[in-house]
């Protein structure tokens, strides 16, 4: 049997859908407008920034983010360029599976936040009643649940 939505029900899931999307887009240029970076290279600036001792193995890294292998090794690579991360060897092989952030990476996770921050704020929050950031965390969190492995 073909289940189909009702035709507010497709407009709401629209009216969310571009909502995402446009609010996405617009922290996304904030980012590259306010500190140089991509969205991508904050992702991972924050996820080491928070990490102990400001490294991870390039493994829980990609994992922490959700991403493939190559995507990791490409954006690390990319990044070592920039002089945010440092790979080190880690184990036997010399295999370089540990990635860690510089005094350099530190500097611009530090400086990208109170302007993301500060858009975050701008774009979205500001323009929540506390009704609405209560019943969205909420949902968000339960969305969540049901969603992650």
């Amino acid at each position: 049997m073909t289940e189909s939505l009702a035709p507010d029900e497709w407009e709401f899931w629209h009216a969310w859908t571009q909502a995402q999307r446009l609010l996405a887009r617009e922290l996304d240029r904030g980012l590259q407008r306010d500190s140089g970076i991509s969205k991508a290279e904050f992702s991972v600036l924050m996820t080491l920034h928070r990490a102990p001792g400001h490294e991870l193995r390039v493994s829980e890294l990609g994992a922490s983010l959700d991403w493939e292998k190559s995507r990791v090794s490409h954006q690390l690579t990319r990044m070592e360029h920039r002089g945010f991360v440092a790979r080190t060897e880690s184990g036997t092989g010399g295999r370089r599976t540990r990635v860690g952030l510089t005094a350099e990476g530190d500097r611009a996770a530090r400086a990208a936040v109170a302007g993301h921050a500060g858009n975050i704020r701008r774009y979205f929050l500001d323009t929540l009643t506390p009704e609405q950031a209560t019943a969205i965390r909420a949902w968000s969190e339960q969305l969540a649940g049901r969603l992650e492995p």
